[in-house]
């Protein structure tokens, strides 16, 4: 699955400090290999390079609860 800028999105990295935590991707890469990585945007700050695999569409139920 794919994602947008704006999307929201669940991380999944244990290696990362926003390891379970829902952002928002802010960016999208393109490598000249044609893989795409994300740059996501949490309250806490940032995750670059993010591969598709480590990603999740957030539930719309924690959308409505933040608003």
């Amino acid at each position: 699955m794919s994602f947008e800028e704006d999307d929201r999105v669940v991380l999944n990295d244990e290696h990362s400090e926003f390891d379970g935590e829902t952002g928002t991707v802010t960016q999208t890469m393109e490598s000249m290999f044609g893989d795409v990585t994300y740059t996501v945007s949490f309250e806490d700050g940032q995750e670059t390079g993010v591969p598709e695999d480590d990603l999740e569409a957030a539930d719309d139920d924690e959308d409505e609860d933040e608003e």
